[in-house]
């Protein structure tokens, strides 16, 4: 893979913008058919420009203006906003009041920094092969949620080009949703609360509910290897007193004396289900299984920013967005293949630009009408990118 220098994203943003971004497959998607007029002329994009520079509220007319505006400004990063009252660019025109976001997909932001208090591997923007799979597990509970528990057909999984994934609904019916309505999908999809003071994040009733139970049997298939080998959260006192926090406390001294007889988490974790379901018997405490069932919620269920999936005027980053600190594409992820999703094979701006250079010189000589070779270039070079997911 070519190591990405940021010094060189101005010249690679050029060649990106004029002859790989996909602008068609993009246009097709938030135009939607074209069936509601204006739709994709009321909808708003922000630019952010080389030093931190931010731009607003810019909106186009059609397919063209819009390659035109990228390929003249090379944004550093593009977000996506709300389709509004009216077109954003025209916004200070509005009478005061009257300029309203109406529609939006509905969008969730996963993030593996929410993670930071029980992945063990990595901190704040770093990830690794080793935690990832948090995010695996996360695209595989909440699409199965959004699917089948509200039957939701066009989910769209992108990679966020660092640490963390975007999921955007984009049925019609979704689109239309108050604030009120996606926060109440958001609260349904959530288990894991409490800020950093909090210890005991999951707390489950008697009763399960079916979507827990399901989230559960995604996170088994998981669970073994990817939290008692990779991440080792019973290696030793320092790893299993985060666990201790979480089980009465009558059970603690005698798991304190006894995980020290075991070598690895996974014997401590044998011991651990062994201990807490001996306690069964006590009737003020939760039984067994669920307090094993809130632990591995604690340590593998999704965490998701509230506040990006409730506002329908959020802004969310782009599809095809470079980020300009890895120089990675933020692509699509294959639903069938999330498994195998690799975000270090993910291609960089550098990558995919000198596999152009190489078709390009390749080229040289063969074609002589210059305006049917660029547009043979541009194909190909969107070829190129399209060819890596």
């Amino acid at each position: 893979m070519e190591t990405f220098d940021p010094a060189e994203l101005p010249e690679l943003l050029k060649l990106y913008y004029r002859r790989l971004f996909p602008y068609a497959q993009y246009y097709r998607w938030l135009n939607y058919g074209g069936v509601i007029k204006n739709y994709f002329q009321h909808r708003e994009f922000s630019f952010t420009l080389k030093d931190d520079i931010y731009i607003r509220y810019q909106s186009f007319n059609n397919q063209s203006d819009l390659e035109k505006e990228m390929q003249k400004m090379n944004p550093y990063k593009i977000d996506i906003g709300a389709v509004y009252s009216h077109r954003p660019n025209q916004h200070n025109t509005v009478k005061l009041g009257a300029f309203q976001a109406q529609e939006k997909e509905l969008v969730f932001d996963i993030d593996m920094t929410d993670y930071d208090d029980v992945r063990r591997c990595c901190s704040s923007a770093d990830i690794c092969s080793k935690c990832w799979t948090l995010m695996t597990m996360a695209i595989r509970i909440i699409d199965r949620a959004l699917k089948e528990d509200f039957g939701f057909k066009h989910r769209l999984w992108v990679y966020s080009g660092r640490r963390g994934v975007h999921c955007w609904v984009c049925d019609e019916s979704v689109r239309k949703l108050s604030s009120a309505v996606r926060s109440g999908i958001v609260e349904y999809l959530s288990l894991v609360k409490g800020g950093q003071d909090v210890k005991k994040k999951v707390h489950l009733s008697e009763k399960i509910h079916p979507f827990v139970s399901k989230s559960i049997n995604i996170i088994k298939k998981y669970f073994e290897e990817y939290a008692l080998v990779d991440q080792d959260i019973l290696e030793n006192k320092e790893s299993w007193d985060k666990i201790l926090a979480l089980v009465p406390e009558t059970i603690h001294e005698k798991l304190q004396q006894n995980f020290q007889k075991y070598h690895n988490s996974l014997q401590r974790w044998e011991y651990l289900k062994k201990a807490i379901s001996w306690q069964d018997n006590t009737k003020n405490d939760k039984c067994g299984p669920l307090l094993e069932w809130e632990i591995m919620l604690q340590y593998c269920f999704p965490r998701l920013d509230i506040n990006v999936s409730k506002g329908i005027n959020h802004l969310l980053k782009s599809p095809f967005s470079v980020h300009p600190k890895t120089g990675r594409i933020s692509v699509p992820i294959d639903l069938q293949k999330v498994d195998q999703f690799d975000p270090f094979t993910v291609p960089t701006i550098s990558s995919i630009c000198h596999e152009l250079d190489a078709i390009s010189i390749n080229d040289e000589g063969k074609e002589g009408n210059e305006a049917e070779s660029d547009i043979k270039h541009r194909t190909r070079g969107r070829m190129a990118l399209t060819s890596h997911f």
